[in-house]
Formats: structure tokens, C-alpha cells, sequence
């Protein structure tokens, strides 16, 4: 009970510090944006053309989105030394890293929709059709990305350059949930069914089971360094 109540206060003092200064969501929407209106202008529209580039593109804006939202994840701790007094709390360490993943999950979900709008205006593409098969994958995708993110976010949060620190670390460790996710969006978009691109779901779930438990039993070691 103590840890499920320590996850949740994580959770709500992230929301409510962004929503006092709205800066990671605005950032992570405007850049996510951007790379899909500039993509717009280096490939045509055709719905054949689409087919073959979405998945590409919205994962590169959501890799490069997530990045400025996992960068912010703990610099507000550091920052201020408060995580030192959240490590003395009697819960699981491995809280800490739950309430960071929810509040990742949330602002990267919220961004990803602005992404998705926004492609579905500049490319004339509708996601409403195969909207059900589209929202599991990139669900799967995403908990997955951010479950590698939030690690990786607060390991880099130690250096000086934690900017760049952050991508080189983060990015060879989530190759396969981004390939997994760009193979099973393409089939997604395509109105093809489960069946056809189960084994990438499946990388997909196993990934993230692995990456959930590992970082989870893993945390403490990395709040001690």
C-alpha cells in the first residue's frame, strides 16, 4: 500500500509541476510537430507513398519527442536535491521508477496524439479505420520506449552532458521495440490482421515485460550511483 501510494504521489506532483510551468509537453508536441511538418515537404502525399513512410515517421517523431520529455524526467530532483528525500522513504525504490514511467507514459500518449493529428491532416491519411490494431501497437510501443527512457533518464540525469548521454545510451537499447513498432504499425495502418504481424506484438510484449521488471528490481542501484 505504502509503495502504490508513493508511485501515485510521484505521478500527481509530475503533473501538477508541468502543468505549473508547461514546458516538457509543449516541447515534446512542438518538436514531435515539427518533424512531421518538415517531413511533409520531402515526400509526396499519395496514400501508396504514406503506406510506406508513416510508420517511419511517426516513430522518429516519437523517439526524438520522448527524448526531450526523459531528459526532463528527473532533472527537477537533481536540480533541487530532492531525491535524495525521496530515496529515504520506507516504499520500494522501484516506486520512484514506477511514478516516473506513469508520468512519461502520460505526457508521451498526450504528444503522441498531437503527432497523429497533425500527420493526419498534412498526409490526408485517416487513422480511424484500423484506429483499434494502431492504438495496441503503438501502445505496446510506447510503454516499451518509455519503460527504457525512464532508466536510462535517470542514469543520465548523474552526468554533465546528460543531454547527449541520454540518446547514445537510450537509443541501441530500444532498437528492437522500434523496429517491432514500426513493422507491426506498417501492418496496422495497412488494415492487415493480427495474425499477420503477431510475432512483432509479441517482441513487442516481451520487451516490454523484460525492461518493466528488470528496471524496476534494478532502480535502487542506479539512485545509489
Amino acid at each position: 500500500m505504502q509503495t502504490l501510494r508513493v508511485i501515485w504521489a510521484i505521478f500527481v506532483k509530475d503533473l501538477r509541476v508541468e502543468w505549473r510551468h508547461r514546458e516538457t509537453l509543449a516541447s515534446m508536441c512542438v518538436f514531435g510537430v515539427l518533424v512531421v511538418f518538415l517531413f511533409n515537404f520531402a515526400f509526396e502525399t499519395a496514400r501508396e507513398m504514406s503506406l510506406r513512410l508513416l510508420p517511419g515517421l511517426l516513430w522518429v517523431a516519437f523517439a526524438f519527442a520522448g527524448v526531450l520529455g526523459f531528459n526532463r524526467s528527473f532533472a527537477a530532483e537533481r536540480e533541487n536535491a530532492s531525491l535524495e528525500g525521496l530515496t529515504l522513504t520506507p516504499a520500494d525504490p522501484g516506486a520512484i521508477y514506477a511514478g516516473k514511467l506513469l508520468a512519461n507514459l502520460f505526457f508521451m500518449t498526450v504528444a503522441e496524439v498531437v503527432i497523429v493529428f497533425a500527420v493526419s491532416l498534412w498526409y490526408n491519411f485517416s487513422f480511424i479505420p484500423v484506429l483499434g490494431l494502431f492504438s495496441l501497437v503503438t501502445g505496446l510501443g510506447t510503454l516499451g520506449y518509455v519503460a527504457v527512457g525512464t532508466i536510462f533518464g535517470a542514469i543520465s540525469a548523474n552526468t554533465r552532458m546528460r543531454e547527449v548521454m541520454l540518446p547514445v545510451l537510450q537509443f541501441p537499447v530500444a532498437v528492437p521495440a522500434f523496429i517491432a513498432s514500426i513493422e507491426g504499425t506498417t501492418g496496422a495502418l495497412r488494415g492487415e490482421p493480427l495474425a499477420v504481424y503477431a510475432d512483432w506484438v509479441n517482441l513487442l510484449i516481451a520487451f516490454c515485460i523484460i525492461f518493466l521488471v528488470l528496471s524496476y528490481l534494478l532502480f535502487e542501484y542506479v539512485l545509489e550511483e
